[in-house]
């Protein structure tokens, strides 16, 4: 059934009420979001604006949809479609061609308000896909030529346009097109969602208020270092606005309110305002004993509260606006080094970027509890900083960054209409014209009103693939000094080139974003550990079985492994470098054989994802104050728009694999690695404060489980740095494949810190760095790792039980897994899963100490699992699969 059908079946079976008596606002310093909206295809609604914004207009066989609704989310919400249906296999292939995505789509409706004698009624729109006109009450508001563009961010005057009673807002919003309008693309990510996006994403909000109005406040400190200040002296600054036609006087007064044990501090100052001026204002307070915010692992992320209010003097203080904002107190800063690369600092320390690049739903849904999953698997992969590409998002998002202690590299995106200056040929959109700088204005405006304050924002990249040319350049910069950001302005996210008012970005995309071996990033050419890479991995992110089996037909899992060449939907766009899985695969089939199945397939690829991303963080760990320092690099990606087989570190369903996991055991904060180049261990610490003596130990077997050699050294280590510890004796006497296990210990604390086992062949992959691309790196020799086919099968026992500090009533149920190898060969890369037993699906949400595991003979390893949830029974729970144990299904504990 095409989408007109569908519409006209859909839209007889709903009914709704849009009209409420309660006021929506009704007092200064009010403002209330547009809780939802009755939206509906232009084609099927009457094309008379002025009559369909009149309130009371029978509008009750509309959609009704959330208040940040895209045109595919609402339909979604409706059951138009569903999402299982939607996502499997190709099914969204042809939704695109649907005539109905080629008009505009309407959002309408009505509230309720009594509007008074000195009061002032203002629409404030935050983001609106692309282009849309505004009416209230019949009247035209705002016309597509003034909201425009995704973030563009307006405040439109309603005071002389309402009525007491019923009213009604009616949003028309234009078919998105990516080469013209300043929208938010996926670009080469995913397929395109079928609607581009189109529909209002962001909330709208009305506000009433007195004579005289605030914009949000801004927070500027003189914080530069810790330890350096007994004081920090705040700067509070904020907009205020006459609205009446007389002149006011104003007091605006309130407190900074300081997290638990700290001081507060009043506020206040007085102000005159001529009739419709607006003008900057700034107050100072000084706050004795501060508390400093930091990231993740280097501190905790005490947070400020600020309440305002501008009061009018007349007879009396009669309160107009209101305004609260929170903040933290850090101070960022970033240089080019004396190779050309970017260097960060954080509250005065060195601050290496290990991070990934972040994607917002395919459809724009916004969901805070799969955010703060997200964000939490984040903290859990030891990842310090999430990059935005064009894919802003809402205060709540900042919100959770701020609390967790993530930092936020936010950006423009690539290509299309954001990057077409009149210089960039290689951007496939429509040349800016002089209107829109305007737009671009408007958009840098908000964002940084909206971001200003947050003390998770580390910078923003004003370009991604190309920088501004210096028109825009000015116009980002301007709106930005406007905002008081205090953070690193950053040219773009390549090394192409840069605008003259912002010098060289320091950073480099140089790739690889399809597969490479794990020596690559030992190099020293394109993107290995050396400088900063904005955007770089190794194509990985293959999901489980499980996953798999949710969107691909057995028709398509049937093509990933026996036609390893061709295109799937399920990678990108088709007429992108990366809408196939052939390099990856190639590779594959080389290293570790050709697959017998599709579950051999999937267990193949996560042992290869794995030894990715591990060897990419830790190689940029590695040499983080190497001689040309490895500064920062951004895994591309985190996470997925949609249910994706690659640029992943979970998957769609928010499941964990390979390279989650492998990127777990890279960022660990005391940590020894492998070099793949040179055979060598390093020692690894990216903490603040954590030194003293150490013990690694070196083991090396063959499939078999006989030694080929062993070490043990003793050395100390010191925060923020890595050391080369020495070489790894008898890689040349394996035979087949030899495994590595390395073994930090902390001698005085008496525990172990980080294990950590590699699987390695005698014959290295071989790369040709001449012949390399922008998204990959030839091989012309792999290494052999097919022996793994081959091994004798290993006897695992597993049992498990409550640790010692049980938290049951938490909310949460934590577990003890052993591990013991009671065999005399290594029992090989073993994965545990948590099941429900009610209907046999993973759990979602699962963060376990390790994964994915390698076992000595007669190892014995304790591993921790924690979820949400409680049970009493757990039996049929955990799952434990190898390459050479048998399934397992575990008994109670």
């Amino acid at each position: 059934m095409n989408l007109l059908k569908r519409l006209a079946v859909w839209s007889a079976a709903l009914s709704v009420t849009t009209a409420h008596a309660e006021p929506l606002v009704s007092s200064p310093g009010e403002r209330a979001v547009i809780s939802g909206w009755s939206m509906q295809s232009a084609t099927w609604a009457q094309n008379d604006m002025s009559r369909l914004s009149q309130p009371g207009v029978n509008v009750s066989s509309w959609y009704r949809v959330g208040g940040r609704s895209t045109v595919m989310a609402g339909l979604l919400e409706n059951g138009v479609y569903n999402e299982t249906e939607l996502f499997f296999s190709n099914y969204m292939e042809n939704l695109a061609n649907q005539a109905i995505f080629k008009e505009p789509w309407i959002y309408r409706e009505e509230f309720s308000i009594y509007p008074s004698n000195n009061q002032y009624v203002t629409l404030k729109t935050h983001g609106i896909t692309s282009k849309a006109e505004i009416h209230v009450n019949g009247a035209l508001i705002a016309t597509s030529d003034q909201q425009q563009g995704s973030y563009g961010g307006h405040h439109y005057d309603l005071t002389s346009h309402l009525r007491s009673g019923f009213n009604c807002l009616l949003i028309v919003a234009y078919p998105t097109n990516y080469l013209r309008d300043f929208a938010i693309g996926f670009l080469d990510w995913n397929p395109y969602p079928a609607d581009n996006g189109t529909g209002i994403w962001r909330d709208v909000e009305v506000i009433q208020t007195g004579a005289v109005s605030m914009s949000p406040l801004r927070v500027v400190t003189d914080f530069t270092k810790a330890g350096s200040n007994d004081n920090v002296n705040v700067t509070l600054k904020t907009e205020i606005s006459n609205h009446a036609p007389h002149t006011v006087q104003v007091e605006v007064n309130g407190t900074v309110i300081g997290p638990i044990y700290a001081d507060n501090a009043a506020i206040w100052g007085t102000f005159e305002l001529q009739p419709g001026e607006e003008r900057t204002i700034s107050i100072k307070a000084a706050l004795r004993n501060p508390q400093i915010w930091w990231p993740s692992g280097w501190g905790e992320q005490p947070m400020y509260i600020v309440e305002a209010d501008a009061m009018i003097k007349e007879d009396e203080l009669i309160l107009s606006d209101s305004s609260v904002q929170t903040f933290g107190i850090r101070h960022v800063s970033s240089h080019v080094n004396e190779h050309n690369d970017t260097a960060f600092a954080i509250n005065g320390h060195s601050f290496q970027v290990l991070g990934a690049g972040y994607s917002a739903d395919i459809f724009m849904r916004f969901d805070k509890q799969t955010i703060s999953t997200i964000l939490q698997y984040m903290i859990d992969l030891g990842l310090n900083t999430i990059r935005l590409e064009g894919k802003q998002e809402h205060p709540e998002f900042y919100n959770l960054a701020d609390q967790m202690g993530l930092m936020v590299l936010a950006g423009w995106e690539c290509c299309n209409k954001w990057e077409a200056w009149d210089y960039n040929n290689d951007a496939d959109g429509v040349k800016w014209r002089e209107s829109d700088y305007e737009v671009a204005r408007a958009s840098m405006l908000h964002e940084a009103e909206m971001m200003q304050a947050h003390p998770s924002l580390l910078g923003f990249l004003v370009g991604s693939d190309y920088w501004p040319n210096d028109h825009a350049a000015e116009v980002y910069i301007e709106a930005l000094h406007q905002m008081d950001w205090n953070l690193p302005i950053i040219a773009s996210a390549s090394k192409r080139g840069h605008p003259e008012a912002l010098g060289p970005s320091g950073m480099k995309m140089s790739g690889p974003y399809d597969w490479v071996p794990p020596n690559y990033w030992y190099g020293d050419e394109e993107g290995a550990a050396f400088g900063f890479g904005s955007e770089l991995g190794a194509g990985v992110g293959t999901p489980e079985y499980d996953s798999l089996q949710r969107f691909m037909s057995n028709k398509d899992l049937d093509t990933l492994w026996k036609e390893p060449h061709m295109g799937s939907y399920h990678m990108s766009t088709n007429v992108s470098a990366f809408y196939g899985r052939s390099i990856y695969n190639k590779g594959l089939f080389a290293r570790y054989g050709i697959p017998s199945s599709i579950e051999d397939y999937v267990r193949k690829c996560q042992m290869a994802d794995y030894e990715a991303t591990r060897a990419q963080f830790e190689a940029y760990s590695a040499r983080q104050n190497a001689y040309r320092p490895a500064t920062g690099a951004i895994y591309w990606m985190l996470n997925s728009a949609w249910p994706n087989l690659h640029w992943q570190l979970f998957d769609y369903y928010l499941q964990p694999m390979g390279s989650y996991f492998g990127t777990k055991v890279g960022t660990r904060v005391e940590h020894v690695a492998y070099n793949y180049e040179d055979e060598t261990v390093w020692l690894i610490n990216h903490s603040l404060g954590k030194q003293g003596e150490r013990e690694i130990t070196i083991d090396l077997i063959d499939t078999k489980g006989k030694k080929i050699s062993s070490a043990m050294v003793k050395t100390c280590t010191t925060p923020s740095s890595s050391k080369e510890i020495q070489m790894v004796k008898g890689i040349d006497k394996i035979k087949d494949v030899g495994f590595l296990r390395l073994v930090l210990r902390d001698v005085k604390g008496k525990k172990d810190l980080s294990r950590n086992v590699y699987w390695l062949s005698p014959k290295p992959d071989v790369l040709d760095w001449p012949e390399s691309t922008w998204f990959s790196t030839p091989v012309t020799e792999y290494a052999d790792l097919t022996k793994l086919e081959s091994l004798t099968p290993a006897n695992v026992k597993v049992t498990m039980k409550f640790p010692k500090n049980d938290q049951s009533g938490s909310g949460w149920t934590s577990l003890e897994v052993q591990l013991e190898n009671k065999s005399e060969i290594p029992a090989v890369f073993i994965h545990l899963d948590m099941f429900n037993p009610v209907d046999d699906t993973k759990l979602e949400s699962v963060y376990w100490s390790d994964n994915y595991v390698t076992l000595w003979p007669k190892e014995k390893l304790h591993l921790m699992v924690s979820y949400e949830g409680e049970i009493a029974n757990i039996s049929s729970w955990l799952k434990v699969t190898g390459r050479n144990i048998r399934y397992n299904v575990l008994a109670d504990i």
